[in-house]
């Protein structure tokens, strides 16, 4: 039987995507690669064929050796921008390192295409709204870390015919995130804040523009990446086609949650006006936002108070602690 691999299928995306599969795509058995250090087995639907393992051990050639996966999404990371500085290597590792390892066993199993999760951190400042034909500047080790794969993936698609379709998605939010991480997904930080009689916490004055989108909009999108001749390497922005202040959201919120108290912190470096084009998501993969966000966020928040009691993660320690700002060390 073929196959489609996920990596990442713990996390939001991946374990999203994987139950749209199941259910859309029965020709397919769904094979589910995952370290767990960001995700949760909790979140992986029961038909996935799961590996518990780290996608830049040798194992991983493994798992192809076992299956014949046709389509690969690859969408581990660890998606904390602003936390990338004071953890480089392992950055790097879990990001650039590890994805060398997913292409060249694409490369080497010939896989009919990668599909890869990037992110809006390539672009840096930038003008937004950011376009797929802007040239990328990222401003942090993650966004280099993103661009990189990029890059790599693209070269095995001229040396070695991978094809591949980069998408860049923004923000992402909904059922299965990881609201226990104190370092990314600022809705589900509110939320864990919440849920523990924590004011809402923002980092500098709330101004920061953000395009933030439900993941079942975007769950069609990413199959049509996969399959569609149209998304044939091509870099496309998915999701959300609003811009909204972090301001905004978290009163949008404070409304789902029945209100909370705001606090605001030191402002760190981060890009302020971050929202893309969407244009291409809508011709080539059919993108249709259908779920305004308090809408969202009511769903997700309906969720998440029926969430086990997780403790929030913290580092023990950094790998460099200058410049560190006040609220993490």
């Amino acid at each position: 039987m073929k196959s489609i691999m996920i990596t990442g299928v713990a996390g939001l995306i991946g374990s999203r995507i994987a139950d749209w599969l199941l259910k859309n795509q029965p020709q397919y058995e769904i094979i589910g690669i995952d370290n767990l250090s960001g995700g949760y087995k909790e979140n992986i639907p029961d038909k996935v064929i799961f590996y518990n393992l780290d996608v830049a051990s040798e194992d991983l050639k493994k798992v192809f050796e076992k299956h014949d996966v046709v389509y690969v999404y690859h969408l581990a990371a660890y998606a904390a921008e602003g936390l990338s500085p004071f953890i480089r290597k392992y950055n790097y590792n879990n990001n650039l390192i590890a994805t060398a390892n997913v292409v060249n066993e694409c490369v080497r199993f010939g896989v009919k295409r990668l599909i890869f999760t990037s992110s809006l951190a390539v672009y840096g400042y930038g003008n937004p709204p950011f376009s797929e034909i802007d040239q990328p500047k990222p401003i942090d080790p993650y966004g280099v870390a993103k661009y990189a794969c990029e890059m790599d993936i693209q070269i095995a698609g001229e040396q070695h015919q991978l094809d591949w379709c980069i998408i860049r998605p923004h923000n992402v939010y909904g059922i299965n995130q990881n609201i226990w991480d104190k370092y990314r997904n600022v809705l589900g930080i509110w939320m864990y804040q919440k849920l523990n009689n924590q004011p809402f916490t923002i980092f500098g004055d709330g101004k920061q523009m953000r395009a933030f989108s439900y993941i079942d909009d975007c769950l069609e999108g990413f199959w049509k990446a996969a399959v569609d001749g149209n998304a044939s390497r091509e870099i496309i922005n998915l999701g959300g086609i609003k811009e909204t202040s972090v301001l905004e959201a978290a009163e949008i919120l404070k409304e789902v949650v029945g209100g909370s108290d705001i606090q605001f912190l030191e402002g760190r470096h981060e890009v302020k006006y971050a929202y893309p084009t969407h244009q291409k998501s809508v011709d080539v993969l059919s993108y249709v936002e259908k779920t305004e966000l308090k809408i969202g966020l009511s769903k997700m928040w309906e969720w998440a108070k029926v969430q086990p009691v997780r403790n929030q993660f913290k580092w023990d320690s950094y790998e460099l602690d200058q410049g560190i700002y006040q609220y993490w060390k």
